[in-house]
């Protein structure tokens, strides 16, 4: 099995690195829309704030530094996505049934990929925090190198296991589909209500009661909720909101992700166990 998982690996990832135009683009263009929109949207969102009354004792933050966690997670939502588009492009070309038909473990195709899309939506987020940081995002504001080192650790453990679990759904629904239009076609009806009904760009405190319902079954709200917590603190304000974020509450979040991601594993293994070699 371990063979196997890397083979799939290895295959994603200099089929990846090998098509460079790909490969700078899905690196350039959430850094850029960081830079544009991000700039843009916080230089009113903070002339708006600056006339609220910010809660004391509170470290107050920019509003680009509450959006970057939302551009990290979409991007990271959108190429976990797209991450299972690769089965059906290996389907059409006749490859995919040589991998079923060999005796390589189906769950190591799946466990392979999955692993493939991590490792590139990590290298996104961290190309994205670092272009952040240059543009004055405030993630790791006042932290010692043990507490940056924990903060990375600990958002990025985040950024993997809702990776894994989008990757395991895109696989699932690959491998039923015939087009490379169907597919895209089911992934942009999910991404948008996935993307908007969460806290990526604005608080949901004031969402209507469907939104905020729809947002407490959004992983892509505890993913959030897990990096702005290990990357800007457990206590801080933006827009006149403070936040608050305990220990156990970020456990839980992070054990929300890992259930949905063993959810998806399970649909993609059997829609992986039952797809035909021929």
């Amino acid at each position: 099995m371990r063979s196997g998982f890397l083979t799939i690996y290895w295959r994603d990832m200099i089929r990846f690195t090998r098509f460079k135009s790909l490969l700078v683009a899905s690196l350039l263009q959430p850094a850029l829309w960081l830079a544009f929109f991000g700039i843009a949207m916080s230089s009113n969102f903070d002339r708006f704030a600056s006339g609220l009354p910010s809660p004391a004792g509170v470290m107050q933050v920019s509003y680009l530094t509450f959006m970057c966690a939302g551009v990290i997670a979409m991007t990271t939502l959108f190429t976990s996505l797209y991450g299972g588009i690769v089965f059906l492009f290996d389907k059409n070309w006749g490859m995919l049934r040589e991998v079923l038909a060999s005796p390589l473990p189906r769950n190591s195709i799946v466990i392979g990929i999955g692993f493939s899309g991590v490792t590139k939506a990590s290298i996104q987020a961290a190309v994205i925090t670092v272009f952040g940081l240059l543009l004055g995002v405030q993630f790791f504001s006042e932290y010692s190198i043990a507490e940056i080192v924990i903060g990375i650790l600990g958002m990025f453990a985040f950024i993997a296991i809702f990776s894994l679990g989008f990757l395991f759904l895109s696989s699932a629904i690959a491998i039923t589909m015939e087009t490379p239009e169907g597919l895209q076609a089911v992934i942009t009806l999910l991404t948008m209500p996935i993307f908007f009904a969460s806290n990526a760009l604005y608080p949901t405190e004031n969402f209507p009661d469907a939104l905020k319902i729809a947002s407490t079954v959004n992983p892509l709200t505890y993913m959030i909720t897990g990096i702005r917590y290990y990357a800007i603190g457990d206590s801080f304000s933006v827009l006149g909101i403070a936040y608050t974020y305990a220990p156990a509450e970020i456990a839980l979040s992070f054990a929300f992700l890992v259930i949905f991601a063993a959810i998806t594993f399970a649909l993609a293994w059997w829609r992986f166990q039952v797809a035909k070699a021929t």
